[in-house]
């Protein structure tokens, strides 16, 4: 059974939250106290961390950061209504996705879901994974262990958001994919015109992935369309 750890200083909606994801099936504990989360996160017992950007004594993003120094467990991250900026300092430290406050509960299980898949620890009986490497080049990325190295050496930290992104342009190579394919393969859901999540985790993935050598662009952005992944040699 997938584990949910939350992490938000409102008692009240803790509650509300995991009484709603225990009835869809999840195994779910919270912490009010954030000075209290990082060593229960890095306990190794969750499959995905629900994370709000504003708490006391340490912010969202200060925790956030701290996470992926030592992890790269799935984190969606809950922030306030129409606060652009939020989302995308979250993308930028590492969150696999985000959610304005309020919300529907559907959509968070929804959101939920897609992230657990991505991270392949979805654990429903339906759920066949395969063992699929792709190698281009010096990159070479493993589907069943979702381990990714260049040159032999294991590239760390990858979010399972990044993990992916950089598995649709690898089966690709050499084409274009836009960003609606990018939103549907990547994060699970529809692109939105004024959504730059795919942007903001691309610019991720290209900064934890070396150049060519000859200091060439491995991921090209193509202006209004979206990514290819350039072939060298």
């Amino acid at each position: 059974m997938n584990s949910i750890l939350i992490i938000d200083d409102d008692k009240e909606l803790c509650e509300l939250i995991s009484e709603y994801l225990k009835e869809e099936g999840f195994e779910v504990k919270y912490i009010n106290n954030p000075e209290l989360a990082l060593s229960e996160v890095l306990s190794n017992q969750f499959s995905i961390v629900i994370l709000d950007v504003m708490l006391p004594k340490i912010n969202g993003f200060e925790l956030l950061r701290l996470i992926r120094a030592k992890s790269s467990i799935p984190v969606l991250m809950l922030t306030a209504k129409g606060q652009d900026i939020d989302r995308i300092v979250g993308l930028e430290i590492g969150a696999d996705d985000y959610m304005a406050k309020p919300f529907n509960s559907r959509e968070l299980v929804a959101r939920i879901r897609a992230i657990l898949r991505r991270s392949k620890l979805d654990t429903t009986p339906s759920e066949t994974l395969h063992n699929e490497v792709i190698s281009l080049g010096d990159i070479s990325l493993n589907t069943g262990t979702m381990i990714v190295t260049q040159g032999g050496k294991v590239i760390e930290n990858l979010t399972t958001v990044e993990f992916d992104l950089l598995k649709v342009l690898l089966k690709a190579s050499g084409n274009v994919v836009n960003r609606e394919d990018l939103a549907e393969q990547a994060l699970g859901r529809r692109f939105s015109p004024f959504d730059r999540s795919i942007d903001t985790h691309m610019s991720n993935l290209r900064k934890k992935l070396a150049q060519h050598s000859g200091e060439s662009e491995r991921i090209k952005s193509i202006r209004g369309i979206g990514y290819r992944y350039v072939i060298v040699g």
